[in-house]
């Protein structure tokens, strides 16, 4: 693996693993607006015999979000009766700096969008804006910077409730969600401010993100401290794409800091992943990483020097004040998370991004859940990167999400 890959792998994962009142969605066929690329997922699962369906869904500040669906199992399977409609509906959100390619890379036995169609749920696979398969806008190219004028804010307000809202009105029923990381963090602002939460059944959380002030690997300290400034003098550049020359130059930077080894990078940056196949991260350079906007990644790195949960400080108290009403930016309150909503959080001892005690922070602010609705499993061995692409994920963790799932009423 070469340095371009690597130091691309380290600031995917450093961030990895988002997608709100209905908003007006539509669905369309693969034709009407072209395949886009979104098709690759769609390629990826019926070469294992899958039948998949792709639409695209709108959200109210014009972004056309690419959705992938696995309606049943394998042709011939058990999984595989049914026409969809009285499956239960899962939807699987991914990260920045990744797409929904990441929950089919595995081998149907160990990727976690096949082992659900095969255990009867109808599959749901959501695309970030500004990834390759959610590069659509109803006015603006990719290639405007207002195209990248956003922060997770938006996934928050935008993303996530139209796409929730789309899967409810397609299949008639309440949701369950899974998110990895910032799929996590997403879901958590979103449900504290009662975004579509009557369409959402239950959610499970993998390596849940909502504080970061305890994260353990150099690397992500020195490229959170570099993101916090002026969002306009960065780089220059409001598409932050990792595979483009700034940015590269950037991150060769960052390991050239003084206690930044960036020889073994996965370690480094998500800690030590236990259980990883080295074709299966091959196969992973070879999809990701995907652009992101840059002013998301100050408001990550914000979470990280603050702190806290908040909405994305402008940095000035006249724009705070213009956009928020308050010189602070507001903070999102998990506690008004409806404590009767079936949460299933899974973290690992040896995560160097969604650390222990960064979580308890997280289970902390939970603590008026109801009890019998907050399941939370802790796996010693485990890593960031293990709970999306790792070969032992099935036995351990994607098994307990799909009882959890089937036990909530």
């Amino acid at each position: 693996m070469d340095l371009h890959s690597l130091l691309s792998l380290a600031l995917l994962i450093l961030y990895a693993s988002i997608i709100i009142e209905p908003y007006r969605a539509f669905g369309l066929s693969q034709g009407s607006f072209g395949l886009e690329g979104g098709a690759g997922i769609c390629s990826a699962v019926t070469v294992h015999g899958y039948r998949c369906q792709e639409f695209h869904v709108r959200t109210d500040d014009g972004y056309i979000l690419s959705v992938q669906r696995i309606p049943q199992g394998r042709l011939g399977s058990g999984g595989g009766g049914g026409g969809g409609k009285t499956k239960q509906p899962v939807l699987l959100q991914h990260g920045v700096l990744v797409d929904g390619m990441t929950w089919v890379l595995n081998s149907p036995d160990e990727s976690l969008a096949f082992i659900l169609a095969d255990s009867g749920f109808d599959v749901w696979i959501s695309n970030t804006r500004g990834t390759k398969f959610s590069r659509r806008h109803l006015t603006l190219d990719a290639t405007n910077p207002e195209f990248w004028n956003w922060t997770w804010d938006d996934l928050v307000t935008h993303d996530l409730p139209v796409v929730i809202d789309f899967v409810f009105k397609q299949t008639g029923q309440k949701i369950d969600y899974v998110g990895h990381s910032m799929g996590t963090l997403v879901a958590l602002a979103s449900f504290s401010e009662g975004r579509q939460i009557n369409k959402v059944k239950s959610a499970a959380l993998l390596s849940p993100i909502a504080y970061l002030s305890h994260m353990t690997t150099a690397l992500g300290n020195v490229a959170a401290k570099a993101f916090v400034g002026e969002i306009t003098t960065l780089f220059g550049l409001a598409e932050f794409n990792p595979k483009g020359e700034p940015v590269m130059n950037f991150l060769k930077a960052l390991c050239a800091q003084p206690g930044v080894n960036c020889y073994d990078l996965l370690t480094a940056i998500t800690g030590k992943n236990c259980c990883l196949n080295a074709s299966t991260v091959e196969l992973f350079l070879k999809h990701e990483p995907q652009s992101t906007a840059t002013k998301n990644l100050v408001h990550l790195a914000q979470t990280v020097r603050d702190g806290t949960l908040s909405k994305y400080d402008y940095g000035n108290l006249f724009y705070n004040v213009k956009h928020y009403g308050e010189l602070r930016p507001p903070m999102y309150n998990l506690s008004n998370i409806p404590h009767n909503l079936p949460l299933f959080l899974s973290y690992g001892g040896q995560d160097a991004l969604s650390d222990v005690r960064d979580v308890e922070t997280l289970l902390d602010s939970l603590k008026l859940h109801d009890p019998d609705k907050l399941s939370v499993q802790y796996i010693k061995d485990y890593a960031h990167a293990d709970f999306i692409i790792g070969v032992t994920a099935k036995d351990i963790v994607y098994n307990q999400i799909i009882s959890f799932f089937r036990h909530q009423l």
